[in-house]
């Protein structure tokens, strides 16, 4: 009895997952897993009984839909055969109808067993199993979240609102004043950039190269008022000035940078679903508080994990942590900047979610300067939601794993950031001498911080 026992057993246990195409011949049948397991699908399948091409086990053995009919039919009617010849009738795909008895015999012989025969009780509590199982797969698909065709649509413009203003290819830095790296005779900032670069690479690496200059979209624009920038559709034209470029040598280019990187924030800015909604007053001022934020993430798309540099296209374009120190930035602002871009590289961000961060960021109602906070956080919550549903949708384990809290923390970290930056820039404005080779929406945006 021990392998009815077990068959028995095996069948208890797959009972709930049988197909469910004609539920009441299949509860009634039982039919069980190919115990062969990994059997070649290539080769044909043949009925223990009859020769006839078999559909599966049914009641332990490999039998055509025939056979395990016929198998049924008369265990439950216990019906008695008796063969009209020797009782050793060979059945045949042809004759199986002829000796009921011989093909009976055949079907017990082969390990056929009536006891996996369902009766109508069994047949019917397994119908019932089925149907809540469907039900309970209805429910828990339904319950399931989904974006809504209101979400996706918020998704696709910020998708594109991105792809307009950030260009892979960053062919626009070209037309800044040309990047000049000076040999380090300043000691100390070569010497703590190597520092940092050896406690990344020993550490969990981090983010080297966040900061103004990194994360740019080409496209030169200049001199126009910010607020002008902002309320208008209007391109501007690079200035360029005769510098001296003794002292900071890369401060032009990278203020050249910078300032076409605010350009391209405030682009997409305004294609925010709700951000033009806002009063002009609101919009600048949520603009100057997040520009050098937005910078930062954006940047983290050009920065590689491998060399800590922030990568632009040629090599003229690649910065490394010297080159930012060039630009008259201290370490107490790229060491942890280098650190967020690490942690935020890690993440290894979906596209839609790096948007909708951006875009979270930008509409921060606890900006300095705001009026209608309430609106302000009213578009910030929907695209909250948004970024929440998908990471839930679209974002498989376990890289989902918290990754919500996550990116939240980054918009913190990135505030910290922001404070160091306006310190290390007012320091800079000072100097006549540095803030000369500053561009005038650099002037504009970060010489009135609300901070």
């Amino acid at each position: 009895m021990s392998q009815l026992q077990s068959s028995w057993e095996m069948y208890q246990q797959n009972a709930a997952y049988l197909p469910d195409a004609d539920m009441e011949t299949m509860a009634a049948s039982t039919s069980l897993p190919d115990p062969a397991g990994d059997f070649d699908r290539n080769v044909p399948r043949i009925c223990g009984v009859c020769g006839d091409r078999a559909t599966g086990f049914h009641f332990n053995a490999m039998t055509c839909e025939g056979c395990k009919g016929f198998f049924r039919r008369s265990m439950k009617r216990k019906a008695m055969f008796t063969c009209p010849f020797n009782g050793d009738c060979k059945i045949t795909k042809d004759n199986r109808r002829h000796c009921q008895a011989c093909r009976l015999k055949r079907c017990v012989d082969i390990g056929m067993m009536k006891e996996f025969i369902l009766t109508d009780e069994e047949v019917q509590r397994k119908r019932e199993m089925i149907l809540k199982r469907k039900e309970e797969e209805a429910l828990k698909e339904s319950l399931k979240p989904k974006l809504s065709e209101e979400q996706q649509k918020v998704i696709n413009i910020l998708l594109e609102a991105h792809r307009k203003t950030y260009d892979p290819t960053y062919a626009d830095f070209t037309k800044f004043r040309p990047p000049v790296r000076s040999k380090p005779s300043n000691r100390g900032a070569a010497r703590s950039s190597s520092i940092l670069t050896q406690d990344l690479s020993s550490e969990d690496s981090t983010d080297l190269f966040g900061s103004d200059a990194f994360s740019s979209f080409p496209e030169s624009v200049e001199p126009q008022m910010f607020s002008n920038l902002v309320l208008s559709e209007e391109n501007d034209e690079n200035s360029s000035m005769n510098i001296d470029f003794s002292h900071l040598s890369m401060l032009p280019h990278l203020a050249d940078l910078v300032s076409y990187s605010i350009q391209k924030v405030i682009g997409f800015a305004k294609m925010i679903p709700g951000f033009r909604d806002l009063a002009a007053e609101d919009q600048i001022a949520l603009l100057k508080s997040s520009a050098i934020e937005v910078i930062m993430l954006r940047s983290n798309q050009s920065f590689t994990l491998e060399d800590m540099t922030w990568t632009c296209g040629s090599n003229d374009f690649k910065y490394r942590i010297s080159d930012v120190t060039q630009a008259g930035h201290s370490m107490d602002l790229l060491e942890p900047l280098v650190k967020f871009q690490v942690g935020l590289k890690k993440l290894n961000l979906h596209e839609e979610e790096h948007v909708l961060l951006m875009a979270i960021c930008i509409l921060s109602p606890d900006r300095p300067g705001v009026q209608d906070t309430s609106l302000v956080e009213s578009l910030q919550d929907r695209l909250s939601e948004i970024l929440q549903t998908y990471i839930r949708c679209r974002h498989p384990p376990p890289g989902s794993r918290l990754l919500y809290a996550k990116m939240i923390q980054k918009l913190a970290d990135l505030r910290s950031l922001n404070e160091e930056h306006s310190k290390q820039y007012r320091c800079l404005s000072f100097q006549p001498e540095h803030s000369m080779q500053l561009t005038p929406l650099v002037l504009e945006v970060f010489g009135n911080e609300i901070s």
